[in-house]
C-alpha cells in the first residue's frame, strides 16, 4: 500500500485570478476505492491533471506510484480504426489478451476491438476504454466521469465491474454508482477539504448530522452575542453619565454631595469602563468561535420555476409513430400519451430512439431543429398553443459570454445570473466565454434558460449530465415542490425514483 500526500496545495489557471486550490494538504491511500465529490467547478477534474503532472502548482504532491487516466482521447483519424489497432497508443505496453479478459468481466464481447471505433455506441466505446484502462497493473486509476451518456443496462454493468475493483479515485456524480463501488469519500467542501471512509450516502448522512450542529451552535452563539452588544451598550452608556456628573452639581437637589465625591465618581466610571472592555473581549472571542462553523454548510437555494397550465388534459398524442433519418427506421411503432400534471421518463437502451422522439415531438411543435427526425408512419400530435421548454444533451454550441445568451433567449440578464448563483455558480464565470465553462456549468446554463422559460411542457434529454450531485437533489426538490408537466431521458436511477410519476420503456 502507498500513499498519496498532498501538502500546501495551490493552483490557478494561466490569466484566472481565481484559485482553484489554495493551501490544501491531505493524504489517500492508493488501494482505496476512492470517491471524489463537489461542485461543478471546484477542481475535481483539475486535480486528476495535477496529479498526470499536466500543470504547474505550488506546493507538492508526493507518491510512488503511477497514474492512468479515463476517458482516453481518442483522435479523430482512429475513430474510422478498430481499437486493436491503436490500444497501445492510449496505454503504452498494454497486451490485447488482457483487454480480452476485462472486456469479458463487463458482459461485452472481444469483437468490440475489431470493429471500427467510430462505429461503436457510446456504451461499447466506454467498455472498450474501460478494459483498457484496467489491463495494467500497479497503478492509481483516475477514473473521470464514466457513466455520462451511457443508457441504464451500460450502467449498471459498469457499477458491477468497478465494484470489483480497488485502486482508483472516481469522479462521479452517480448517487447509485458511488454508493456501490467507494469505501472512501474525498469531498471539495465549499471552504475546505475532507477525506472520509464509507460511501456517498453515509457521509452525506453524517454531513446533515455535522450541519444541523453547526446551525445550532451558530445560533447559540448569535445569542450570546447579542446579549453581551446589549451588556455592553448598557455599561457604556452608564460610564459616560457617571463620567459626565463629575463635574458640576446642584447643592440643592444632590445636598450630601461634596468636592471630595469627584474622585470618588472617576473611581466608579473606571470600573465601568473595564467591564465594558471585558464585555467586548468575551464578544470577540464568540465571534471567532463562531466563524468557519457554516462554511462548509450545503444548503442549495430553494429554486423556483414558473410553469403554465395547458387549457386540456392531454398534451401529446402519439399512435403507432416511426421515425428515422433517410431510409433508416430508428424508432417503430411507437405509442405514447401524456397529460397535464405528468412527469414522465422514457427509458431504453442507447439506440432505441428517445432522443429521436423528443427531437420529433420539438418538431412538431414548431420547434426549429435541426436534421430533425423524418415521420415514416404512425401519427405525432401535440396541443394547440402548448409552450414548449427544452433541454438538450449537447452543449457546443455555447459560445461568447453570458450576456449575449441572455440576449439570444431573450433572458433577463439580472435574473438569469441570480438563478445560475443559486446554482452556485460562481460570480467570476460570468465574465469568462462559456466554452471555457466545465460541462457542468454549461449544462447549468441551459438548465437555468428553461426554468427561467414559462412553458406548459418541458422537455430534458439528459438533463443532468456532469451536473454535480447537490444540484441534481436541488433540482429534484424544486421539480416535487412545483410539479411541471415534463418529458424526460435521464439515467440516474435515484433522481428518477424521485421524481417520476411513470416510467415509459421504449424497446
Amino acid at each position: 500500500m502507498a500513499q498519496i500526500n498532498v501538502s500546501d496545495l495551490t493552483f490557478c489557471y494561466e490569466g484566472s485570478f481565481d484559485d482553484i486550490f489554495k493551501d490544501v494538504s491531505f493524504t489517500i491511500d492508493t488501494d482505496w476505492k476512492l470517491g471524489f465529490v463537489g461542485r461543478n467547478g471546484k477542481g475535481k477534474t483539475t486535480f486528476l491533471q495535477l496529479l498526470l503532472g499536466k500543470y504547474e502548482y505550488s506546493g507538492s504532491i508526493t507518491t510512488s506510484v503511477l497514474f492512468d487516466y479515463f476517458p482516453y482521447q481518442i483522435q479523430e483519424s482512429q475513430m474510422g480504426l478498430c481499437a486493436s489497432g491503436f490500444i497501445e497508443d492510449l496505454k503504452p505496453g498494454c497486451e490485447e489478451w488482457r483487454v480480452i479478459c476485462e472486456l469479458a468481466k463487463l458482459n461485452a464481447s472481444a469483437d468490440l476491438l475489431y470493429r471500427p471505433f467510430g462505429t461503436l455506441s457510446h456504451g461499447e466505446r466506454t467498455k472498450v476504454l474501460l478494459a483498457v484502462l484496467f489491463s495494467g497493473e500497479n497503478e492509481l486509476l483516475l477514473i473521470d466521469e464514466p457513466t455520462d451518456h451511457l443508457d441504464q443496462e451500460a450502467r449498471e454493468v459498469v457499477k458491477s465491474y468497478l465494484r470489483e475493483k480497488k485502486g482508483f479515485i472516481l469522479v462521479s456524480h452517480d448517487r447509485d454508482l458511488l454508493d456501490a463501488c467507494i469505501d472512501h469519500v474525498l469531498v471539495l467542501n465549499r471552504g475546505s477539504i475532507e477525506v472520509v471512509s464509507g460511501n456517498f450516502s453515509s457521509w452525506w448522512e453524517d454531513k446533515a448530522r455535522r450541519d444541523h450542529f453547526a446551525k445550532m451552535e451558530n445560533e447559540k452563539h448569535l445569542r450570546q452575542i447579542g446579549s453581551m452588544k446589549r451588556a455592553v451598550d448598557r455599561s457604556g452608556r452608564w460610564a459616560r453619565k457617571n463620567e459626565a456628573s463629575k463635574i458640576g452639581f446642584d447643592p440643592v437637589k444632590e445636598h450630601d454631595r461634596s468636592k471630595g465625591a469627584r474622585a470618588y465618581i472617576g473611581a466608579k466610571t473606571k470600573k465601568m469602563q473595564k467591564r465594558v472592555k471585558q464585555y467586548e473581549k468575551r464578544m470577540e472571542r464568540e465571534i471567532q468561535a463562531k466563524e468557519g462553523l457554516l462554511t462548509d454548510i450545503e444548503e442549495p437555494a430553494a429554486l423556483k420555476i414558473g410553469p403554465l397550465s395547458y387549457r386540456r388534459e392531454g398534451l401529446i398524442c402519439c399512435r403507432g409513430l416511426s421515425a428515422g433519418y433517410g431510409a433508416e427506421c430508428v424508432l417503430q411503432d411507437f405509442s405514447f400519451g401524456l397529460e397535464r400534471g405528468e412527469r414522465v421518463f422514457l427509458h431504453g437502451k442507447n439506440g432505441c430512439g428517445k432522443s429521436t422522439f423528443l427531437k420529433a415531438l420539438l418538431a412538431a411543435g414548431g420547434w426549429p431543429i435541426e436534421n430533425a427526425p423524418q415521420i415514416l408512419a404512425g401519427e405525432l400530435k401535440v396541443g394547440a398553443g402548448a409552450v414548449i421548454s427544452y433541454v438538450s444533451q449537447d452543449t457546443s454550441f455555447l459560445r461568447g459570454t453570458i450576456w449575449d445568451f441572455c440576449e439570444s433567449r431573450g433572458l433577463d440578464e439580472s435574473l438569469f445570473c441570480a438563478l445560475l448563483r443559486q446554482l452556485d455558480m460562481e460570480r467570476v464565470q460570468f465574465s469568462k466565454d462559456m466554452k471555457d465553462f466545465s460541462e457542468g456549468q454549461k449544462k447549468k446554463v441551459l438548465l437555468a434558460a428553461s426554468l427561467m422559460t414559462p412553458a406548459h411542457l418541458y422537455i430534458w434529454d439528459e438533463p443532468l449530465n456532469y451536473v454535480d450531485v447537490f444540484s441534481r437533489m436541488q433540482i429534484e426538490e424544486l421539480l416535487l415542490s412545483y410539479q411541471p408537466t415534463m418529458l424526460l431521458v435521464e439515467h440516474d436511477v435515484r433522481f428518477r425514483e424521485r421524481v417520476a410519476t411513470r416510467v415509459v420503456k421504449i424497446d
